[in-house]
């Protein structure tokens, strides 16, 4: 395992993790971009994809991650408009962050309740 130590980056503000944090924070940014992974998808997919977040939710996500660069929508012009979202050759440079992020997820379900049964059999 490799050791981090902090690096002169990190004892000034904006530390770069901060930075990237900041991009993908919060409950919804990451699980949009993991659904962008999959490529072009219009509002109501990623909605049907993610039922518990709110329409104005998704909205405003949205539109945080086309303002910070890393996802694209286009709008075609149509009756009704058909507007889609994808990432952005920035958003794209995210992957390995994203599949690192899910391994680790699905990782941690599987080891979850190990750890919590073996807590409730020492308390």
């Amino acid at each position: 395992m490799e050791h981090y130590q902090m690096t002169p980056e990190c004892a000034n503000d904006p530390c770069p993790v901060e930075t990237t944090l900041n991009i993908i924070s919060g409950k919804w940014k990451g699980l949009i971009l993991y659904r962008l992974l999959g490529g072009k998808k219009r509002f109501n997919e990623l909605k049907k994809m993610m039922p518990n977040i709110t329409f104005r939710t998704l909205t405003l996500q949205l539109r945080k991650l086309e303002q910070d660069g890393i996802i694209k929508r286009t709008v075609y012009a149509e009756v009704p408009p058909h507007v889609d979202y994808e990432l952005t050759p920035l958003g794209e440079s995210m992957r390995r962050i994203i599949q690192a992020i899910y391994d680790w997820g699905k990782d941690y379900q599987k080891i979850m309740p190990i750890i919590k049964d073996s807590k409730e059999k020492i308390d």
